[in-house]
Parts: structure tokens; sequence; C-alpha cells
């Protein structure tokens, strides 16, 4: 994803809450069946060290758990940005999982 698509993310998707993240979600009519994902994850989410465990964390649940995320006739677009106050030093793939797994029950009704 580049960052025009971001913005259309932003702009026109739909937000999704969890404790820990936002997501954005915009359905791409006529394109690719598939979801991708792209992490905006900031410096206020901490040094580099911090980010890059978000986003090898947020990767990993997406991979294994990507299923759940239905085939259409149209693609979806999802963007996942970290809450400021998302501890970090605790966030393990089980505790990503029961934060998320709702919100990715919740993309897959909606679409």
């Amino acid at each position: 994803m580049c960052r025009p698509q971001f913005l259309a993310c932003y702009e026109r998707g739909r937000r999704y809450h969890s404790k820990g993240f936002v997501f954005f979600v915009l359905t791409r009519a006529g394109e690719s069946r598939h979801f991708r994902l792209g992490l905006a994850v900031s410096r206020k989410a901490g040094n580099a060290v911090r980010r890059n465990r978000i986003k090898r964390l947020l990767r990993e649940f997406f991979r294994i758990h990507g299923a759940m995320i239905p085939e259409g006739p149209d693609g979806i677009d999802i963007v996942a940005v970290p809450k400021k106050h998302l501890n970090t030093a605790g966030l393990t793939l089980t505790s990503l999982a029961q934060d998320i797994l709702p919100v990715v029950a919740d993309i897959a009704a909606h679409s």
C-alpha cells in the first residue's frame, strides 16, 4: 500500500477500535479479493525496537488469523494504528490475539 491508499483508508474507511489499536477498513471495489494490511506505527509508540516488535506481532497475527476475513467480490484494505498507551513490554501474540480477535470478527461481519 502507498500513501494515497493509506489516506483513502483514513478518510473513507470504517473505524474499528480495540483496547490497543484503531483499525481503518476500506473496501476496494473490483480489485483483488484478498485483504491488504498496512501498518502505521509512529514514534509515539516507542523507540525502533518497540515499533518493530508491534509490527512483527501484527503481521504474525494476520498471517495466522487472516483466514477469518472472508474473500468477497472486492478486496479489503486494513490499516492498523496502535494507540499511544499501548504497553509493548507485556505484548505477546496471545495478548494481541485476545485484543484483536473481536475486531476481526466485526470486520468479517461487515464485509
